[in-house]
């Protein structure tokens, strides 16, 4: 008796994981996100009754995970995105061992990456930024005082706001405070869905820009001088640079600035 708690993924059904995938092959219950999943994902669940939990309490919720899952059948609980990250996830776990059921959880890919990967940009870059910084605004869900939006800005890390396109002048004015006026930034509407859009500039050439799209919703808001791609060359693969697994090599790269 076990129910798999699935990250589906940030939009783009080839972007679920293989294990992932195999699961939802095997699944004969799917309990899934739908104003957030892909429908596309669906279609590795051949034989499995869905369920969209849209529209669902957290105790309907569980209670159809326990029900399905002490008759026997195999039950995932596909969630969007990483299911760690902003997935409501921890008051599941522990209602179903509550209930004595056993769970797994199965990674996925988070939208902050797929977002990343449509700026092609580097979250961390040597000498721009070792640190990514994940938040939201408060709303209905508050945030804590320690974490509020202006203290975190004030790193300068690479910043990716969740779940607050609809506030983007709010949280403009919090990141200028911490970044100063001139912060490039991008935001980036359904990361690797077909109706992808990417808006880059300055931040507040952004936030106008969103607005004007009328982009409120299923966006990512990215800041920080990573966006400037200008880090330097990393050492890992620097012929400078010996580890376990290579010596070093007499190859000089002149113009690295890493000679």
């Amino acid at each position: 008796m076990k129910v798999y708690f699935v990250g589906a993924g940030p939009g783009d059904p080839e972007l679920i994981t293989v294990r992932g995938m195999r699961l939802l092959k095997q699944a004969e219950v799917v309990v899934y996100a739908g104003s957030l999943v892909n429908p596309a994902v669906l279609t590795y669940a051949p034989r499995a009754a869905c369920y969209d939990s849209a529209g669902m309490t957290l105790e309907e919720i569980v209670e159809l995970m326990v029900r399905e899952a002490s008759a026997g059948k195999m039950v995932v609980r596909l969630h969007s995105g990483d299911p760690t990250l902003y997935g409501a996830l921890q008051e599941q776990i522990l209602a179903l061992e509550k209930r004595g059921v056993d769970y797994e959880i199965v990674p996925g890919v988070s939208s902050f990456t797929a977002a990343a990967a449509a700026l092609g940009a580097e979250l961390t870059q040597p000498g721009v930024s070792q640190t990514v910084i994940l938040t939201r605004l408060p709303g209905r869900t508050p945030v804590p005082a320690r974490e509020e939006l202006e203290a975190l800005a004030n790193h300068r890390a690479s910043l990716c706001l969740f779940l607050s396109a609809s506030r983007l002048e709010t949280a403009a004015e919090a990141l200028h405070r911490g970044y100063g006026q001139e912060v490039p930034a991008a935001l980036v509407y359904r990361a690797s869905w077909p109706q992808q859009r990417v808006l880059s500039g300055e931040l507040e050439e952004v936030v106008a820009g969103a607005r004007a799209a009328g982009l409120d919703r299923s966006a990512l808001l990215l800041v920080g001088p990573f966006l400037r791609r200008q880090g330097g060359r990393s050492l890992l693969y620097h012929p400078g640079f010996t580890h376990g697994y290579r010596r070093r090599s007499n190859v000089r790269n002149s113009g690295s600035g890493l000679d």
